[in-house]
């Protein structure tokens, strides 16, 4: 679904635990997630850590938008 997405010219960054399957399906950006239960989030951390960690991911996943590249890149 990414490719088709991508086909049209909307930028897509894919957020994955395992960014080996990532690159296998095609995603052009990738950028790594925390674990595979909590991709974006940690609850063992302290509400302030793990919102300042989701915020750190959520910022490198729009940089990546913004990225121009030329072939699959992991940020």
């Amino acid at each position: 679904m990414v490719k088709e997405i991508e086909r049209y010219g909307i930028p897509i960054v894919h957020i994955a635990t395992i960014t080996t399957i990532s690159t296998s399906v095609g995603a052009n950006r990738i950028v790594s997630a925390v674990a595979i239960p909590y991709p974006v989030g940690n609850p063992k951390l302290p509400q302030a850590e793990e919102q300042a960690m989701r915020h750190e991911l959520i910022d490198k996943a729009l940089n990546a938008l913004t990225t121009e590249i030329s072939e699959q890149t992991i940020f």
